[in-house]
């Protein structure tokens, strides 16, 4: 059974950083593309960052320049490399993969993990 497990979140100060993981267990053949979602407080779920298998990558204007998405094939763990946060980072944040498996091919959501930009 695939699973993903995320950690990482947790309270930061403005200006600092933060590192998201997404591990994945279970037996499979290889991650797609790789999706980091967030819902702050009161808002819809919104598309942070996406890393295609080929390498693209592209990030909401908001987030550009600070966020890095990237992924450890070996360890089967995706990231969100998270610099400069700002109090609007605070949120909510859910890796989406899509995973190839002996079952053919699935999208799997984390459980979420809450990240607190505050002073």
């Amino acid at each position: 059974q695939v699973q993903l497990v995320e950690s990482g979140g947790g309270q930061v100060q403005p200006g600092g950083s933060r590192r998201l993981s997404c591990v994945v267990s279970g037996r499979i053949f290889s991650i797609g593309t790789i999706n980091w979602y967030r819902q702050g407080p009161g808002k819809q779920r919104e598309l942070v960052a996406t890393k295609t298998a080929g390498g693209s990558t592209n990030y909401v204007d908001s987030v550009k320049g600070r966020f890095t998405i990237f992924r450890d094939n070996a360890k089967a763990t995706v990231y969100l490399q998270m610099n400069s946060l700002k109090p609007e980072d605070t949120a909510v944040y859910y890796c989406n993969l899509d995973i190839f498996h002996a079952g053919g091919r699935d999208d799997y959501w984390g459980q979420g993990t809450q990240v607190t930009v505050s002073s």
